[in-house]
């Protein structure tokens, strides 16, 4: 791993160190001064630029490059000019190019942002932290998105209703867009003072230029903008939105012979209502009756032998809309306070063993309704509350004599979320904090779960020296309460594990009917000003909290020390566009004052001239200490492990393009190793069509994958096995876009992995450095299996007796996702879904290939299939 080290640092810093250079200079704020549109004055947005309107403002010019080679004068110059009335915004584009016929004009659907294109970021909260964007590419599709976090964060769920149109002539390409002020959030005042940028993509070149310059070393571009004055008296405009669907559902799948819950077909006719409401011209408050999400795609396939949570980002949009303003990420990565995919999840009860011939439970919860009151205001107050409202929901069985009954599997449950921050010290600073409660009603029947949870945070940031430095923190606090048995659950879950045979500091209470935890971090660092950002901090999670009622919480009882510095070459040189490299370290204690981990690591990225890049990094972690490897028993001892990667990517503007990557991991002794192989590929034949497919296939043995735990006279036996674990997973995708408000697009994804067991042992010296210290093999006198299939009989003390059972752990899972949506916007705003789905789920041979398994659960298998027709109608009153 030295040598590996050495290496990488020999390639990419050596060169870059005499050629990087700093682009700190003084920058002046540009201010582009607009007036209001002439009485009796029209505007139509056709692309043309031949309205009178149009001649009551000036051109502002003089566009800067950003990227790559930051303030150099751009291939190709672009004008801009700004008008208004007293409902809409407008503005004018004249993108110049000597070379039309080349100007890349794709159509795609909103939000692709794909070819040529210009951009206006609106700061109309002027808090130099958050924004509204408006794309229109030279095809006149539209782009949208709600930018937070100084420019680090962008959200394209954000969809406002807004106008706009494109053209191209001998000069090169115009456009114009119209952007109703009851889409924007601005607070009262004879003069709006706005924050302002206007940037545009010339794809062929992959350059980007800027009306407004911002250093490639700032710390943030919101905080850059340029302002944009002139709106006069102008008032701010409450926003009411109604908007009616009606869903049509029909469904298909094989017949079960006896099951009358699975006859082969079921159709649904529902409907709902969402709205939004202008409470005050910041604030809006969005409601959803009954909603519809048959529309979104479905989540990827995944498996874990680890027994943890796996995360799923969400994409309902009523939730993933303002979804930035609920945000309280308190630890590491997807630890996180609020998680709306608890709303609505699958039930977590299940149907009693006693009489039953056939059941059928509910895939998910039904959310009765949910409302959101969310926005900033201008003062500097970012506000969020969530309330959710979720049904019972029942299994129907049906009992061998034919009767019928309801088994409720999941309570009526309400969700609150509350989120509040406040800016101070001309938006440098910001304080703010965060509730949420969970409540649920239940009966004895499914009093496993907890009764109520409640959740509380706050969290400040405060930047200094133009913003370059920062130092930012978070504690939150939990507490749950329950029946003695789901505090029980609670404290035996693999969060927590109180039940660890050699912890000193927790231990299981069966008489408990309530947790309460912390947790919090604490961070600074340098995010801009020259060509250095580092940072290093702490994060904590304390054994008793508990968020996953409405958070995500992976693992408990943690603490964690971070440190990172990163080096930018901001300049590009005759061979390179852009360059960085990192450096990374981190340690992990738990509460007990066990230290568990340490992990170095470094990171490399080259974009080339070509537009060609190269991705590398690699890691060595000395100490790998883990609680939960087994499941309760005691602390577990990985060997050391190395691991690197490396990606390589061709010019993502080609008609072609395409992403190799390779990821390898090896443990000491072969306690482990991983080895993924990824191929992403991307073809666009012509400017409306484009077809990608990512394929990875990885390849996981484990010497020591946990299976289970046995009991052998009394004493606790944790056995392991060999595994050989092989994953294949593909994600096919395909856009038509018909015009720019007209669509087709597909999702597929075939997911097989597989994992056959040998060589099974037990532990022996759990925490032992030699691997064949820590677990003893089973020898052929001890371990049996009758005619080599079912479950494997242990006669561990060989007195011919059987001992205890180790059931197959052999396993092959095999899934199919699809999706086929055509979505036409037939007015802005207002949409209509047709929708295909199809999926399978198998369990297939273990001893077979991947390959047999996709063939025989997959493609020879009869799949359910979804028809739906969902038609929505936005009334903007």
């Amino acid at each position: 791993m030295k040598s590996f080290l050495a290496v990488f640092c020999l390639i990419f810093i050596t060169p870059f160190s005499f050629l990087a250079q700093d682009s700190t200079q003084t920058v002046f704020k540009r201010v582009y001064v607009t007036e209001a549109l002439s009485k009796d004055t029209d505007i139509t947005i056709d692309g043309a630029l031949n309205d009178d309107g149009w001649s009551s403002s000036e051109w502002a010019e003089d566009f800067i490059e950003w990227q790559p080679d930051e303030n150099t004068l751009p291939e190709q110059q672009t004008q801009y000019k700004i008008t208004y009335d007293q409902k809409f915004l407008y503005v004018a584009y004249r993108c110049f190019d000597d070379e039309p016929d080349k100007i890349e004009r794709r159509l795609s659907r909103r939000d692709s942002f794909a070819g040529d294109r210009i951009t206006i970021i609106i700061d109309s909260y002027h808090d130099k932290r958050t924004a509204f964007s408006f794309t229109i590419t030279a095809a006149g599709v539209k782009g949208d998105e709600f930018v937070s976090q100084n420019g680090d964060n962008w959200d394209d769920s954000w969809n406002p209703i807004w106008y706009a149109a494109a053209q191209i002539d001998s000069e090169g390409w115009t456009a114009e867009a119209k952007i109703p002020f009851s889409q924007l959030k601005f607070g009262k005042a004879e003069e709006q003072i706005w924050g302002l940028q206007v940037t545009r993509m010339n794809f062929r070149e992959d350059e980007r230029s800027a009306w407004q310059r911002i250093p490639q070393d700032a710390a943030g571009i919101i905080s850059e903008f340029g302002e944009l004055h002139g709106l006069i008296n102008i008032q701010p405009q409450k926003q009411l939105e109604i908007q009616p669907f009606v869903v049509n559902q029909f469904d298909t799948y094989p017949t079960e012979t006896g099951n009358p819950f699975r006859d082969g077909s079921d159709y649904i006719l529902n409907g709902g209502l969402d709205a939004k409401i202008g409470i005050t011209n910041d604030l809006t408050l969005d409601l959803t009756v009954n909603p519809d999400f048959g529309q979104v795609e479905a989540d990827p396939g995944a498996i874990a032998l680890d027994g943890f949570q796996i995360f799923f980002r969400e994409q309902r949009p009523f939730f993933v809309e303002n979804k930035n303003i609920f945000d309280f990420e308190f630890a590491d990565r997807n630890d996180n306070v609020f998680y709306s995919r608890r709303i609505g999840r699958s039930p977590q009860g299940s149907v009693s063993a006693d009489n039953v011939a056939f059941s059928d439970t509910p895939s998910n919860s039904t959310i009765l309704g949910a409302a959101k009151f969310s926005g900033k205001t201008k003062n500097g107050w970012s506000l969020g509350l969530l309330e959710s409202v979720t049904g019972k929901m029942f299994a129907e069985v049906e009992a061998p004599d034919g009767s019928r009954r309801q088994e409720l599997v999941e309570p009526l449950t309400n969700y609150l979320v509350g989120r509040a921050q406040k800016d101070f010290n001309q938006r440098n600073t910001f304080i703010g904090g965060i509730f949420t409660a969970t409540n649920r009603n239940l009966p004895e029947s499914i009093d496993f779960l907890r009764k109520s949870a409640y959740s509380g945070g706050v969290d400040f940031r405060h930047n200094w020296k133009d913003r370059n430095y920062y130092i930012e923190g978070n504690l939150v606090a939990s507490h749950v309460e329950g029946s003695e048995e789901s505090i029980a659950l609670t404290q035996r879950s693999l969060t927590h594990l109180f039940q660890r045979v050699d912890a000193g500091h927790v231990k299981v209470d069966e008489s408990r009917t309530s947790l309460t935890g912390s947790g919090g971090k604490l961070e600074a660092g340098k995010t801009g000003g020259g060509n250095w950002r580092y940072n290093g901090g702490v994060v904590w999670r304390s054994p008793e909290l508990e968020l996953n009622d409405v958070g995500f919480l992976r693992q408990a009882d943690e603490i964690k020390q971070f440190a990172e510095a990163e080096y930018l070459f901001l300049k590009p040189t005759n061979w390179y566009r852009r360059a960085r490299i990192s450096l990374e370290q981190f340690s992990t204690y738990d509460f007990d004052g066990n230290y568990n981990r340490v992990q170095y690591q470094t990171e490399g990225f080259i974009n080339y001239k070509n537009n060609w890049f190269t991705e590398l990094g690699g890691a060595h972690k000395p100490r790998i200490f883990s609680n939960t490897v087994l499941r309760g028993g005691p602390r577990w001892r990985w060997s050391d492990e190395n691991f690197f990667y490396i990606f390589a990517g061709s010019d993502s503007r080609k008609k072609f393009n395409t992403v190799v990557g390779y990821i390898n991991s090896q443990a000491a002794q072969d306690n482990f190793s991983l080895k993924r192989y990824v191929l992403r590929l991307r073809y666009q034949p012509f400017d409306a069509f484009s077809l990608s497919a990512g394929i990875e296939y990885e390849e996981n043995p484990n010497r020591t994958q946990y299976v289970d735990e046995v009991d052998f006279n009394g004493t606790p036996r944790y056995i392991t096995a060999n595994i050989d674990q092989r994953t294949f997973s593909t994600s096919l995708r395909f856009n038509y876009s018909i015009n720019p408000n007209l669509s087709i697009q597909f999702y597929g994804q075939p997911f097989i992995s597989r994992g056959t067991y040998i060589d099974f042992n037990f532990v022996n010296n759990p925490t032992a450095k030699n691997i064949d210290d820590r677990v003893t093999l089973y020898n052929t006198n001890q371990i049996s299996r009758i005619n080599n299939s079912g479950s494997y009989l242990i006669d561990e003390n060989v007195d011919g007796t059987t001992d205890y059972e180790i059931n197959d752990p052999d396993f092959a899972f095999v899934q199919f996702r699809s999706n086929l949506v055509m979505r036409w916007e037939y007015i802005p705003g207002s949409e209509i879904f047709l929708v295909w789905s199809q999926g399978v789920n198998g369990l297939g041979n273990p001893m077979d290939s991947l390959g047999s398994n996709l063939d025989g659960q997959i493609l020879d298998q009869k799949m359910d299939n979804t028809f739906l027709i969902k038609a929505t109608y936005r009334f903007v009153l």
